[in-house]
């Protein structure tokens, strides 16, 4: 046999032998074949040492449950002596400690119910700010709070207690929510509220609820003062000399805060290898199981790996976990949104990509034997790299990011599309499924098609026999304003129109409905839980049901968007004919989609037949679809009226409070006798609301409230409707109007309008307004998990 064969049946069952010893300690196999990025990658660390970038490296980088790359190079020390870099080297990981060890912990609490994301940290923490905090855990784990980035670390001090008590007296330099601050000292009050609730340190409670279970043996915290074994001490990789010393920090924490409390708390002070990094990063892959072990369940998983920062934030970061910032560099540019990492300042990084199965882990000691050198190009490079190399393609993946952009802008495509309604689709298949039938339609004048026709006239000439028309609120011309609206007779067609909107009378009659074969509904929504078409469809649908008919929706856009979804979800005993159904003020859904999920959950099984667009996204506002605005009622005048009105109408069961009712811009202002303008707008401005403006006015109502009064109020200035959540606008009026005129607004005469006697208390009990509507998004998010299957665009 040749050297060369010799050599290559060496290689393999050393191959072989390696990916046993690994399955036996619990890491992913290695790969059986030659990874074909591997040159590119050591190249590219090699490089970097020699421009001593960083003294040595371990990379593992791993696809399919495989490690396909795993490499030691360089030198683990340089001082006092050179330590070549070993696959079992310890690293001190400074800020992967926020994602690895507190960010886990924090997931532990949350998924056993101990914990809740938008809970308040003075619940946990009493003597945080004094008491008096509108900070919550989320803005913690998302760096929302507005602390500092770091405590104070001159003059020294020591103490595990005197960090706390400092962390204790931070004060916000911005109002929690509003501005992405990167700070230590959210973590290091994480890792408190993991001691307070569990009753254990962040060391011990991650070592046993997450450490152990994976099998990661070499993870672990030193405490400052207690000496590392021997043995252990000479697998460390050193970090930065110590000015006291003049020998460089080996086994005692880099970061000054998490030294300075001795050695273990959440924003740094975690040691560990490479190899633990590869179980713990398939782990998450694997939705929180790995070797038959959960230490997370899938759902935790994806929560916490998910954007839970402000929607209107052009960064994006899940729990811990970063996303999409000027932070995450080690991404690269090939690996797309959606997947997640974090760094660590001391030249360790992970990068952890679901949609390819991949992640890469890279651990390296930057800081050693000083500070200075900047990483982030050979994290990318690295990341780029690997994507690359692993041949993945991931359809539809988005690659542009945050670090693309201007840091701060937001990028707005506005479409200009061509969209076929369900009418006009219908209209072109010359009303086909109506041949021969006995036809009801429900419908106002907003039933119109591209061109301005009239569903009726269309129907009429096109030979539907159109028997009976039904008209919701308003009546068939849009022009009622009254709480009974009578019945009466379409002039061109003919036809008797019987009115949805009067006493007694909010669904069609059954014994009218004997006489027909099929129902057709044709009416523009606004988007707005509140806004009463959307009952009256409900109410059809059932009807329809009950007569075994068949109902035809023919489905218009949601002028407000399919995307934007805002809370709170309707509470069970609160509904009413304005709002009958569990869904949020903003829904997010056309009359289709609605009229599906509805069917489809209260198991009516009716005989629906949605008659889908043509040419819509979800995306799309109303400008963007080529259709005509029609004002759907007699204050709702324009597409602004529309974006405000899930938020400005919340309180408007008050007769105490105008929202512009009888004015030329309902829904575009609010007022009352006993509110001063300029002092209300100014408030709302500090508040910096998203999207948003307001400026002092005043106006005379020539109809509903103050009704020829001239009174005072804001007028709202749309700034960017992308980041504009009208609800958090809503909540926000509601707390400013409480705070500075205290008693004026019931909110128990709203309580059908908000939906929410959750929200209701929290609003009435003076919370600050942003938390408050921070604590929606859970109930929006599974809300948005029941539509899923509903979506039809």
């Amino acid at each position: 046999m040749s050297a060369a064969l010799v050599s290559a049946a060496l290689w393999s069952r050393l191959l072989s032998r390696l990916a046993m010893v690994a399955l036996l300690l619990g890491l992913p196999a290695f790969a059986q074949e030659k990874f074909a990025g591997s040159a590119a990658l050591d190249d590219a660390i090699e490089r970097a040492i020699a421009e001593e970038l960083l003294p040595g490296a371990v990379l593992i980088v791993g696809h399919d449950g495989r490690i396909v790359h795993r490499k030691a190079y360089g030198n683990r020390a340089l001082v006092p002596a050179r330590e070549a870099m070993t696959l079992d080297t310890i690293f001190d990981t400074a800020s992967l400690t926020k994602v690895i060890a507190t960010t886990s912990a924090m997931a532990k609490l949350v998924e056993q119910g101990k914990v809740r994301t938008n809970d308040k940290v003075t619940h946990y923490l009493p003597k945080f700010q004094g008491g008096k905090s509108d900070i919550t855990l989320r803005h913690l784990m998302t760096h929302f709070s507005g602390l500092r980035p770091t405590m104070d670390k001159i003059p020294e001090w020591t103490g595990y207690e005197e960090g706390l008590a400092r962390a204790y007296r931070e004060k916000s330099t911005a109002e929690p929510g509003t501005k992405f601050i990167y700070s230590d000292t959210n973590y290091v009050l994480l890792a408190e509220i993991v001691h307070v609730v569990s009753g254990k340190m962040l060391d011990a409670y991650v070592r046993e609820n997450v450490f152990a279970p994976l099998g990661m043996k070499d993870s672990q915290f030193f405490h400052v003062g207690v000496k590392v074994p021997a043995e252990v001490t000479a697998r460390i990789a050193p970090t930065e000399i110590n000015a006291a010393t003049g020998r460089p920090f080996r086994g005692v924490v880099h970061d000054e805060t998490a030294r300075f409390m001795g050695g273990v708390t959440g924003n740094a002070g975690l040691f560990t290898t490479a190899g633990d990094l590869a179980l713990f990063a398939q782990m998450m892959l694997n939705m929180g199981k790995l070797n038959g072990v959960e230490v997370f369940a899938p759902m935790t998983v994806r929560k916490f790996t998910q954007p839970q920062t402000p929607a209107d934030q052009p960064i994006l970061r899940g729990f811990g976990w970063d996303i999409d910032s000027t932070y995450s560099g080690n991404r690269g540019e090939l690996f797309p949104l959606g997947s997640f990492g974090h760094t660590g300042f001391t030249g360790t990084s992970i990068w952890i990509d679901p949609a390819s199965n991949s992640y890469v882990v890279l651990m390296g000691n930057h800081v050693h034997p000083k500070r200075g050198k900047n990483l982030t190009p050979l994290r990318a490079k690295i990341a780029t790299i690997a994507a690359a190399s692993l041949g993945i393609d991931v359809p539809g993946a988005v690659l542009a990011g945050y670090t693309d952009m201007t840091p701060g802008s937001r990028r707005t495509v506005a479409r200009n599309g061509q969209v076929m309604t369900g009418l006009d689709v219908l209209a072109a298949e010359k009303f086909a499924p109506l041949a021969g039938k006995r036809v009801g339609l429900i419908t106002n004048h907003t039933g119109l098609s591209r061109d301005g026709k009239r569903n009726i006239d269309l129907m009429t000439a096109a030979g539907v026999q159109l028997k009976v028309i039904f008209s919701p609120e308003h009546g068939i011309a849009g022009k009622e304003d009254h709480e009974n609206v009578g019945d009466t007779r379409d002039g061109a067609s003919g036809v008797q129109v019987i009115s949805l909107y009067k006493p007694g009378q909010r669904k069609p009659d059954p014994a009218l409905l004997k006489n027909l074969d099929a129902l057709v509904f044709d009416i523009q929504d606004v988007g707005a839980r509140f806004y009463t078409y959307s009952c009256t469809m409900l109410n059809s649908l059932e009807a329809a049901k009950d007569a075994r008919l068949p109902f035809y929706l023919l489905d218009r856009p949601n002028p407000i968007t399919g995307v934007k979804v805002e809370g709170p979800v309707l509470d069970a005993e609160l509904q009413s004919f304005v709002g009958c159904f569990a869904m949020p003020l903003r829904h997010g859904l056309t009359f289709g989609e609605l009229a599906s999920m509805a069917n489809g959950e209260r198991s009516w099984n009716a005989d629906l037949h949605v008659v889908k667009m043509k040419g819509w996204a979800r995306g799309d506002w109303l400008d963007s679809t080529g259709l005509t605005w029609v004002d759907p009622s007699p204050n709702m005048r324009s597409l602004n009226a529309a974006t405000l009105y899930p938020g400005v109408a919340m309180i408007e069961a008050s007769k105490n409070y105008s929202v512009g009712r009888g004015t030329d811009a309902p829904f575009e202002q609010i007022g009352a006798d006993w509110i001063r303008g300029a002092e209300l707008a100014s408030y709302l401005n500090k508040r910096m609301i998203p999207g948003v403006r307001m400026y002092a006015t005043r106006f005379t109502p020539n109809a509903s409230n103050f009704s020829g009064k001239t009174i005072e109020g804001v007028r709202f200035v749309i700034t960017d409707r992308e980041a504009l959540d009208a609800v958090r606008l809503g909540c926000e009026i509601v707390a400013a109007l409480g705070k500075l005129y205290p008693g004026k607004i019931d909110l128990k005469v709203n309580r059908n309008l908000i939906g929410s006697r959750k929200l209701m208390d929290r609003l009435a009990a003076g919370e600050d307004a942003r938390a408050v509507a921070d604590s929606l998004r859970d109930d929006v998010a599974a809300f948005a998990e029941r539509r899923a299957k509903f979506l039809l665009y």
